[in-house]
């Protein structure tokens, strides 16, 4: 374990069900393994359902609901993917909201796979480069972002950093990336 993340709190954000595991597991596990602390915010309290794919996998307690928490108390923020995670999130204003804020409070903010779309609900990635899921590339185009398939893009060409990775495939990259950019 290392201490590159000693003191630092990172937030997870996730809908009550559809995010793919391995996306939040991952990450999670490289933010423990670098001595920071994780925290699961959701939209709701209780626990929330992830999944591998189509499959229900494992649950999680959520430790903060968005409207209750603020993203000035947290370091940087993670957006994992599945593709109904972040189709969920972009429909509650409180969480878009949220995001948003990670970008004015100049946090950075790393996304992966379907995560975009709440970047892009947000109105955050014009002007940014970054890759995802490839399905994804036509809208995140559309929101004046700057799109290529790359295992893990990092753009500080912003308000902050955002890290951004294409699928679980990328996780070792995006997870190394993720860690380099909260610890710096």
């Amino acid at each position: 374990m290392s201490d590159e993340l000693d003191g630092k709190t990172i937030a997870f954000l996730v809908a009550p069900e559809g995010t793919e595991q391995i996306e939040l597991t991952e990450p999670w596990r490289a933010v423990t393994e670098a001595g920071g602390t994780p925290r699961l915010i959701s939209t709701q309290a209780g626990r929330i359902q992830a999944f591998d794919h189509l499959d229900r996998a494992d649950t999680f307690p959520v430790d903060g609901v968005v409207g209750e928490v603020r993203a000035q108390d947290f370091d940087a923020l993670v957006l994992p993917g599945g593709v109904a995670n972040p189709d969920i999130l972009r429909t509650v204003d409180a969480a878009v909201e949220w995001v948003q804020d990670f970008f004015a409070a100049g946090l950075p903010v790393a996304v992966i796979c379907h995560g975009p779309w709440t970047l892009i609900e947000a109105d955050v990635v014009r002007g940014r480069a970054v890759t995802s899921w490839p399905s994804l590339r036509t809208d995140l185009l559309n929101a004046g972002a700057s799109w290529t398939d790359e295992q893990v893009v990092v753009c500080t060409n912003g308000p902050n950093t955002v890290v951004s990775s294409r699928k679980p495939d990328d996780l070792p990259a995006f997870c190394s990336a993720l860690v380099g950019a909260v610890g710096r």
